[in-house]
């Protein structure tokens, strides 16, 4: 198995990431476009913006909880040559379920599923966090 696929999923979550700021700019521009906001207050308080806007900048700053844990945990198996079929496919999945919160939380953000997604990714982080401790750990036994 080469281990740099490891890094296509790494990609796939940047550009989510960057998908969502591409987002924010156009939800912004639509809002100031509508001229019912007020921009000194919008410049000093997210929430003064409509709440299409506020899902979108919520879920950055979550780009930036699971995620950087994510790509810790791949650079971990990456540099420990830990890279499975396994750990792709975990990893795959991660994002997957990165997708469909990203999705939950600009759209109809139902708190209870958003959760249950939230919930599932963490599991997964679990599972990779999992592996690549077995991994390091065979790694210094032999």
């Amino acid at each position: 198995m080469d281990s740099h696929y490891i890094f296509f999923p790494m990609l796939a979550q940047i550009a989510l990431t960057l998908g969502m700021y591409v987002l924010l700019a156009l939800r912004k521009a639509q809002a100031l476009r509508a001229k019912t906001l007020k921009i000194k207050e919008a410049a000093l308080d997210n929430k003064a913006w409509p709440d299409a806007v506020v899902k979108v900048s919520n879920n950055i700053a979550n780009q930036f909880e699971t995620p950087v844990l994510f790509y810790a945990l791949c650079l971990i198996l990456f540099t420990i040559n830990g890279v499975t079929l396994l750990s792709i496919a975990l990893a795959w999945i991660f994002i997957a379920l990165r997708y469909m919160h990203a999705r939950i939380h600009i759209g109809t953000n139902h708190v209870p599923k958003r959760m249950r997604v939230f919930v599932m990714s963490c599991g997964v982080l679990m599972a990779m966090t999992a592996l690549a401790a077995w991994q390091l750990a065979s790694l210094i036994s032999t």
